[in-house]
């Protein structure tokens, strides 16, 4: 790896609630020559350790106030941690204000969630809400060009050789502020499912003394959420989750097929309870995932796939869970991963940056299941048995609409059955783009246009209310949401794309989007009445299209 663009580090800011490690840590960064400046109790401990270090109030020239809800919120602090080192102009104004600028900065946050799972109370968890801890890391976090975050202890050792090897290269950096990141995501998410909860807990306990003020007399019919543990269990209710779609709305969790309990009987190896939203994206993750027989990961939020990718049989998964996280990684945080083969080590550390919801799997390599374990929020979910879901059920008033489930097992899911109805008849691997972006597009809700290159999605366009706004969608994401280097613009992937169609054009204006953004083939079902302008079109541009015969709304 290039050394050329380590910073060395030079000032550390230490401010820590667990202490671990962070002794041994202050004693290499002293005897390199590096000057530590700390908070109260940090620097307490460093201090009698024999180690020198600068207490923060020496710099801003303030006391800690308010029973230490304030320490390090100065301008002199965030100053040295915000400032841009590249710049000329930021270099400037810290000389004129003489702010030292920091090189490395060294945050634990508040134990908030183990305040909560101890039982403390309402006053002691909200003074475990951290403030100056959450806001000094994403500062450094974001600055990572110019300076190192390191939020964990495992990563002090690390921290320790880069500050006797000259410091840590802009990739470190890098990797190290994603972590960081996604430190501060999973502890806010933590205060606000709290939060959720005691509001869920107030509005129940209102709604229960306006029903015990009132006066009926009348019989109240009694629903399932309502019974006693006793009662619920015999109806196959095996979990009361904290509330519903909404905070105000009660929920639980029933197995209805004993001998096939797939997602509602998924074994639960790590992180916090599930939820209602949890498990309906967990749900339409594995519709997304298992709909492939190659090694397959689909990435879900909000019911809605934002990523899918396959890999070629024998490839690590960890493959096709990179190239769907590429597929809208902006969407990608706090979603849903689905994977239809073992999660690999190489796959849970590509997960582990990110900040996601739920993880399943079939099953996990002992290494893998033990990184996805360090973070503690991660739902990590095994699945066990054959993907089934037979019959779908939706309780409508005063009744209940039950279909078979959608599969891909019509004749028209077979590309051998597709009718070639304009351009030339594809090669093998724009066929094989095709068939995997007719499989994925059935899990991308109604309107829905899916464009893939390469076995992967790169732009999906859902759940508008005309399919002309769903091809505009899919393009503009597939156009803005690549990565791409910084400085320039984002790669135009709709161009030499394929695209899917989950149900027929109704015009040609929507195919001609596609046709317009560089796509080079479309598979839809037709049956339009205006089949032959959508096909005239295709035929103008010189596109393949090929007619399936067989819809796959999905509502």
């Amino acid at each position: 790896m290039s050394t050329a663009d380590r910073r060395p580090i030079r000032r550390a800011l230490l401010s820590v609630f667990d202490k671990t490690g962070i002794v041994d840590l202050a004693r290499t960064l002293a005897e390199t020559g590096v000057e530590i400046v700390s908070t109260g109790s940090t620097g307490r401990t460093v201090r009698e350790a024999g180690i020198p270090v600068t207490e923060v109030e020496t710099i801003t020239g303030f006391p800690e106030m308010l029973d230490g809800r304030v320490k390090t919120l100065h301008p002199r602090i965030h100053g040295g941690i915000l400032a841009d080192q590249r710049l000329e102009a930021h270099r400037a104004q810290l000389a004129d204000h003489d702010i030292a600028p920091f090189d490395l900065v060294v945050v634990n946050l508040y134990p908030f969630s183990e305040t909560v799972a101890a039982g403390g109370g309402f006053d002691e968890i909200i003074e475990k809400i951290d403030v100056g801890g959450p806001t000094m890391v994403r500062a450094a976090a974001k600055n990572f060009a110019s300076l190192a975050v390191v939020v964990d202890p495992e990563d002090y050792a690390t921290a320790a050789e880069a500050a006797s090897t000259g410091g840590f290269t802009l990739a470190e950096r890098q990797e190290l502020a994603a972590i960081a990141f996604t430190r501060t995501a999973e502890y806010d998410e933590a205060i606000s499912d709290w939060m959720l909860e005691q509001l869920s807990g107030a509005l129940a306990e209102g709604g229960a003394a306006e029903a015990a003020a009132g006066e009926d007399d009348e019989e109240e019919e009694v629903s399932v959420l309502d019974l006693s543990e006793a009662d619920a269990a015999e109806l196959g209710i095996t979990a009361t989750l904290r509330y519903g779609e909404n905070p105000h709305q009660r929920a639980r969790l029933a197995v209805t097929d004993e001998d096939r309990p797939g997602l509602a009987g998924a074994e639960q190896l790590g992180g916090k309870e599930m939820s209602y939203n949890n498990y309906v994206d967990a749900d339409a993750a594995v519709r997304a995932a298992f709909d492939h027989s190659l090694p397959a990961v689909a990435v879900v939020k909000h019911n809605n796939p934002c990523g899918v990718a396959v890999a070629a049989e024998g490839e690590d998964i960890a493959l096709a869970h990179r190239r769907a996280h590429g597929t809208d990684p902006l969407s990608a945080y706090g979603g849903v991963i689905a994977a239809n083969r073992t999660v690999t080590l190489a796959m849970a550390q590509q997960v582990k940056p990110i900040f996601t919801e739920v993880i399943l799997a079939p099953g996990y390599e002992d290494d893998a299941l033990e990184l996805l374990r360090t973070k503690k929020n991660l739902r990590i979910l095994r699945l066990q048995g054959e993907y089934h879901h037979p019959v779908e059920m939706r309780e409508i008033w005063g009744g209940m609409l039950l279909q078979d489930a959608d599969a891909l097992d019509a004749a028209g899911d077979d590309p051998a059955s597709w009718t070639l109805a304009a351009g030339e008849a594809a090669d093998e691997g724009t066929l094989a783009d095709l068939a995997f972006a007719w499989r994925s597009v059935r899990a991308v809700k109604s309107n829905a246009i899916l464009l893939a290159a390469d076995g992967a999605a790169v732009g999906i366009g859902m759940g508008q209310v005309n399919r002309l706004d769903s091809c505009r969608l899919a393009v503009s994401r597939a156009n803005t949401l690549g990565e791409h280097a910084e400085g320039q613009d984002a790669p135009e992937r709709a161009r030499g794309a394929v695209a899917a169609s989950d149900a027929f054009f109704p015009f040609a204006d929507g195919a001609q989007i596609l046709l317009d953004a560089g796509v080079r083939a479309i598979v839809q079902p037709g049956g339009s009445i205006r089949d032959e302008e959508v096909i005239a079109a295709c035929q103008s541009a010189g596109v393949t299209m090929y007619l399936t015969g067989t819809r796959h709304f999905s509502h």
